[in-house]
């Protein structure tokens, strides 16, 4: 009889070593959330480490004026119940304001997944002078798959801190309006909605989607079968950040072709002239290519020193380059994103 129950334990053990690779978070629950975050960091301290989840049901997790809060693990998915009904917020006080100090959270880790979840930023972007810079997502690690992440904040939304990161978000959704897609590093955006809010209370002024400074990878941001969502206020593609800077918008759809500067990319916010910023195949709402033939733009530094000109339309010889495989390598984010969410959704069932 022992040695029957012996077998028995012996093959149990996997079973509850695996259940122990998931903590479910108390709804709506912040010291269950940080704590469940504090665990994951301290049990995946090895980028060796096996995939564990944190399972967040829907709910608001307000953090108050905590920022900062990170990630540091390997391998943890943080997979909430649903894109707009799992929201994880902060709101930093004015005085916090810094692209380097406010995130909700930071990561650190490599291989980290994020899926179904809001992160917030609700610093006071109108009434914070000269800028309202707040970050959702402070990414600091690398190999990183956000997966319906709802991303909502104003300025320097989606912040890529490191250099020689590789990152991929697929049916993401960010919101901004001055560099709120910004830093460095080879990111792919796989149908991503785009949302441009308004610059000024009333309006005015330009949006500014993108900031790039890739400096030590091959190919910076690629935004590939995209949407971008405009409210009010006029926008552009981007700008370059420093050092050389790439950023092409493949296939993307304006729902509001009407608003984007005709430069399309901001002609004097550069900071930089080595830089790589392109689109092909743009379309309107209704599918139409309505991707000029030529757009020569005359750059000029922040500074209005100097001058360049670049032709911002690729050739399809030029967008035929952009594909996963040929950015990542060995790493295929988007098979490793399929396999992680047929797990996730059967922890769903189970778990929330």
């Amino acid at each position: 009889m022992k040695q029957i129950l012996l077998i028995v334990a012996c093959l149990m053990m996997p079973l509850a070593m695996k259940s122990q690779r998931v903590i479910v978070v108390e709804k709506n629950s912040v010291e269950s959330l940080l704590a469940a975050i504090s665990e994951a960091n301290q049990r995946n301290d090895t980028v060796t480490a096996e995939r564990l989840f944190i399972m967040i049901p829907d709910g608001v997790y307000d953090l108050g004026e905590r920022t900062l809060t990170r990630v540091s693990g390997h391998n943890i998915a943080l997979v909430g119940e649903s894109m707009a009904g799992t929201v994880i917020q902060n709101k930093p006080d004015v005085k916090t304001e810094s692209i380097s100090k406010t995130a909700v959270l930071q990561n650190r880790g490599t291989g980290n997944y994020f899926q179904d979840l809001t992160l917030k930023n609700a610093l006071d972007y109108y009434n914070v002078e000269p800028d309202g810079r707040a970050v959702t997502l402070q990414d600091k690690g690398t190999r990183t798959i956000c997966n319906r992440v709802r991303m909502l904040s104003y300025q320097d939304t989606y912040y890529s801190d490191n250099e020689q990161c590789q990152s991929y978000m697929l049916d993401t959704e960010i919101h901004g309006t001055i560099d709120f897609i910004c830093g460095a590093g080879d990111v792919w955006f796989e149908r991503c909605r785009i949302v441009t809010e308004k610059r000024t209370p009333d309006g005015s002024g330009v949006d500014i989607i993108t900031a790039t400074r890739t400096s030590e990878t091959e190919w910076g941001y690629v935004f590939n079968h995209c949407t971008i969502e405009n409210d009010v206020s006029a926008f552009n593609y981007g700008r370059s950040w420093h050092t050389n800077p790439h950023c092409v918008w493949l296939h993307t759809t304006l729902l509001t072709p009407e608003k984007l500067e005709t430069t399309r990319f901001d002609d004097e916010g550069m900071k930089t002239s080595g830089n790589y910023f392109k689109e092909y195949g743009t379309t309107d709402g209704a599918g139409r290519d309505i991707t000029p033939k030529s757009n020569v733009v005359r750059f000029t530094l922040r500074d209005h020193t100097q001058p360049f000109t670049a032709e911002t339309i690729m050739t399809k010889e030029e967008a035929d380059r952009y594909t996963v495989k040929r950015v990542f390598g060995d790493w295929r984010p988007d098979k490793v994103l399929m396999k992680i969410e047929q797990q996730a959704q059967k922890l769903k069932k189970k778990h929330l």
